[in-house]
């Protein structure tokens, strides 16, 4: 018999965990989702060949009217949640965030969806760009480089769950094939909506001392980036995005 959807755990703007016996379902917010869910799965099947600390999927299908992921369930709260309750991790919580996304950045993977026709795509339905800026923003997307690392495209806080030493990262459906520089870039402006500039460029500056990296590789990507995001339908951020678009 199939476990019983039990207590929300989290959520997030596409989809909610719950308990789902010994393990998490996730379950998307859209009814039609089939395709996003059965896409995650895959993705986590790749990417949990490379050994990187994931949730293994077990499942996949509908629960109630939706779809979802049935997942090992990760083991406490959000890096977000530990470091706001005790300020004074801060340092030890951008450590093991550097830590972990340069594991993830340390991958080739091919077999995901290039990153920069699917920035591409999202330039091209982004609603509030002037046509100008957007033909500006894909010479710029052609020009910038190419690349074939593991790029997570949704790295934050609030997806590495658990304390330092035994964290999971969730939340993979954005999941690409690209140049790293450009998933920092992603992670940059996340945090700066979310965590508020000085923290963000503390997480930019404890990342590039520790690669061969430079600030001016990541803020390239910085306009396409903020740009892309303008398709994600988060209008309390687009007066900023777009003055960031704009170089």
């Amino acid at each position: 018999m199939a476990p019983q959807i039990g207590p929300l755990l989290g959520s997030g703007k596409m989809a909610e965990a719950f308990t789902y016996g010994e393990h998490v379902l996730k379950l998307y917010r859209d009814p039609t989702s089939r395709s996003v869910a059965f896409g995650e799965a895959a993705i986590l099947g790749i990417v949990g060949e490379h050994g990187l600390p994931t949730p293994a999927v077990h499942e996949a299908g509908n629960y109630a009217g939706r779809w979802g992921l049935v997942m090992n369930r990760a083991p406490g709260e959000p890096l977000a949640a530990l470091a706001s309750a005790d300020p004074a991790m801060l340092p030890t919580a951008l450590a093991v965030m550097v830590e972990l996304h340069r594991a993830i950045h340390a991958r080739t993977e091919v077999r995901l969806s290039p990153l920069k026709p699917r920035l591409a795509e999202r330039l091209n339905r982004a609603p509030v760009l002037a046509a100008e800026l957007r033909e500006t923003l894909l010479a710029r997307l052609a020009a910038l480089p190419e690349g074939t690392r593991l790029c997570h495209g949704d790295f934050h806080p609030f997806n590495i769950i658990g304390p330092p030493g035994a964290a999971m990262i969730v939340d993979w459906p954005d999941a690409t094939s690209g140049p790293p520089a450009a998933d920092i870039a992603r992670s940059y402006l996340l945090m700066r909506h979310g965590a508020g500039d000085a923290l963000a460029d503390a997480y930019l500056q404890r990342y590039l001392a520790a690669s061969e990296l430079t600030d001016a590789d990541v803020r390239a990507w910085l306009p396409v980036i903020a740009a892309a995001r303008l398709a994600e339908n988060v209008p309390e951020e687009n007066d900023r995005l777009l003055e960031l678009a704009r170089g």
